[in-house]
């Protein structure tokens, strides 16, 4: 049985401002697709005979993950929170570990929540005739059939035809980014495919090969493994035996160390040619949207005039363009960014200046998404600040209370049940109430429908620090 690993952790700095910390690409509805990145992974398995997916993800993205999810109606067994990123090595350590916790031994598809994939049909084929090979122990990576010479990824040389495939190759070498030229010398052999960083193998040969490899990232993730606790949805580990594990992706810790020594044929590729693109830049972006005569690629409100080869995506207002060519314009309700579609990759040094001088843009949206909906910080000043509140039906925010700050909250639709104090009152729209410093109150959606409200909160200190919960759904309290 094959058992899709999701990996669905990643910052996605080089898409700033459409990505930041706290709601990374894979979480984001890309292009011209409907879903989000991690649900067109989750969909993409249709035609797969497989078991419900793994997900692995950090602690801050986790309800978003799982909301995720559910609103796609996918079925998973588990989501995985790692207490700190240590790249994919021990992220797979972590899947496998709890794969064969119950004697199975399945086959590991591990894939990233973050890449476009244009053809279904091809993705399923090529996984199926990994899976032969996987079936027998091989450690099977899928090869992108490279359309140009692209120095962003990493190379894979194919060798002689594995035995019994017309469709499978020995790996010869893994090959870091290339320059320009090698890049191009790559394509025009024919030997070279793109490093898809996806993956196919029995659970406990990639233990096996870990461990002779990497003792160290085994025996970390194998003691963080002894101590496990399930909430909701999630599945966590000990943190402190996770934290001291070494940071290492599962190339350079397992596959390239396998390869060198490969007497075996142990290191299998499966060319893909499936219309893959890992999207890891606005480049990448403007090449898989739809584009116009113009090769124009816009996403919201757009107004252009004599422009051309251009990208624009904006959340809130009309953006207008006149006489621009290859440009990058991203709009969302707190930043805005423009760029040379040549120097985009460059968008990372934006984020790590942000990050330096410790400006909130570089990881959170003005948009922020909880667990039990999300809020809008509207505006904010001087000891106040507005946000309209979203609840969803059936959701309920914890019991908490306020040291700093009093909240004022006016319903706009929908129905609220408010415990203030002792007091419980049910609200509905243009009605209004008042929760003053220090009082334990809770907002709760009993209707059907979504409800919305604005809330002015007033007061010396407005941080979300500034919380103190006494009861919560979502197992917030002590985390």
């Amino acid at each position: 049985m094959i058992l899709p690993v999701i990996m669905a952790g990643g910052s996605g700095t080089r898409l700033w401002p459409l990505s930041r910390g706290n709601y990374p690409k894979q979480f984001l509805a890309l292009g011209d697709s409907q879903q989000t990145m991690l649900q067109a992974t989750l969909t993409r398995l249709a035609d797969i005979e497989h078991a419900p997916a793994m997900l692995i993800c950090n602690e801050e993205h986790r309800f978003i993950a799982a909301e995720q999810v559910r609103q796609i109606n996918a079925q998973h067994s588990g989501i995985f929170l790692e207490p700190v990123g240590r790249n994919t090595a021990p992220a797979i350590a972590l899947a496998a570990l709890k794969a064969v916790e119950t004697g199975d031994d399945p086959l590991l598809l591990v894939l990233a929540a973050d890449h476009v994939i244009d053809d279904d049909v091809a993705f399923t084929e090529s996984v199926k005739q990994a899976a032969e090979f996987a079936e027998q122990g091989k450690m099977v990576t899928f090869g992108i059939v490279a359309n140009k010479p692209e120095t962003g990824y990493g190379y894979i040389k194919r060798g002689q035809a594995a035995t019994g495939s017309n469709n499978g190759y020995v790996v010869d070498q893994f090959v870091e980014k290339p320059d320009e030229k090698t890049a191009k010398e790559y394509v025009k052999s024919g030997d070279y495919y793109w490093n898809s960083g996806m993956f196919l193998f029995k659970a406990s040969r990639y233990l096996d090969e870990l461990k002779k490899h990497r003792p160290d990232i085994y025996a970390a993730c194998d003691n963080a493994m002894r101590v496990q606790s399930t909430d909701l949805d999630f599945i966590r580990i000990d943190k402190a035996a996770f934290e001291v594990c070494p940071d290492d992706s599962i190339d350079y810790a397992v596959m390239e160390p396998l390869c060198s020594d490969n007497s075996n044929d142990d290191v299998v590729v499966i060319p893909m040619d499936a219309g893959w693109n890992d999207v890891g830049g606005f480049s990448a972006l403007w090449e898989v949207s739809k584009q116009d005569t113009y090769g124009n690629a816009f996403k919201g409100d757009v107004e252009a005039v004599n422009t051309t080869n251009t990208l624009v995506v904006t959340e809130d207002k009309l953006v207008a363009t006149v006489g621009v060519d290859n440009l990058v314009i991203i709009n969302t309700k707190d930043a805005v960014l423009v760029a040379h579609k040549d120097e985009s990759q460059k968008v990372k040094e934006i984020v790590n200046k942000l990050k330096s001088e410790q400006r909130p843009e570089a990881t959170l949206h003005r948009e922020v998404y909880r667990p039990w909906g999300k809020y809008d910080s509207v505006d904010n000043g001087d000891r106040f600040q507005v946000k309209r509140i979203t609840v969803k039906p059936g959701a309920k925010l914890s019991v908490q209370m306020h040291h700093h700050r009093a909240e004022h909250w006016i319903v706009v639709s929908g129905t609220a049940m408010v415990t203030n104090g002792e007091e419980k009152i049910l609200l509905t729209e243009n009605q209004s109430t008042y929760i003053p410093i220090g009082i334990v109150h809770a907002l709760e959606n009993p209707g059907k429908v979504d409800l919305e409200l604005i809330e002015v909160q007033a007061g010396s200190y407005l941080g979300e620090d500034d919380i103190v919960r006494f009861e919560d759904r979502y197992g917030r309290i002590g985390k």
